[in-house]
């Protein structure tokens, strides 16, 4: 073989583990979700499947015991629903009417047992209107709390 050739054969095995390693961490990376309306397609064939379903919480579905820390609602997609449950206490941003992803297994064919809950939020910004916020609250906000008694 020649110097050429070896050059070559390296550069090309470089390539192709670079090309590996940049696919392996596009497709790592890359994070995917059913719908309710997937999930009751695949029927039978997805219990005890892990995988994350996201939809919008249904109103009026949400209940939660603060003691028990039993979490119990609804997904849709606005044709198909699952009930889901979760133990622990949900996210600042869930509530109902909002999008939100849950990972965890489907249950027995009917009920989504959630181990993690991300609470989706909106991606509009809208800045605060004249008036909304004051200037004294602002600097407040970064003034040091006031010790007790003064």
């Amino acid at each position: 073989m020649t110097k050429r050739t070896k050059l070559l054969l390296g550069a090309i095995i470089v390539l192709a583990a670079l090309g590996y390693l940049i696919y392996g961490g596009i497709k790592e990376a890359a994070v995917y979700y059913i719908t309710p309306s997937e999930l009751q397609a695949k029927g039978a064939s997805a219990a005890d499947q892990s995988f994350r379903l996201g939809g919008m919480v249904v109103p009026g579905s949400l209940h939660w015991e603060p003691r028990t820390l039993q979490l119990t609602f609804r997904l849709t997609d606005g044709k198909e629903q699952v009930a889901v449950e979760h133990t622990g206490s949900p996210p600042d941003l869930f509530k109902e009417g909002a999008g939100a992803i849950v990972e965890g297994k489907y249950a027995n064919g009917n009920r989504f047992m959630a181990s993690t809950i991300l609470a989706k939020h909106s991606e509009e910004y809208r800045p605060p209107q004249p008036g909304q916020v004051q200037a004294k609250d602002v600097y407040r906000t970064l003034m040091k709390p006031r010790e007790e008694g003064r």
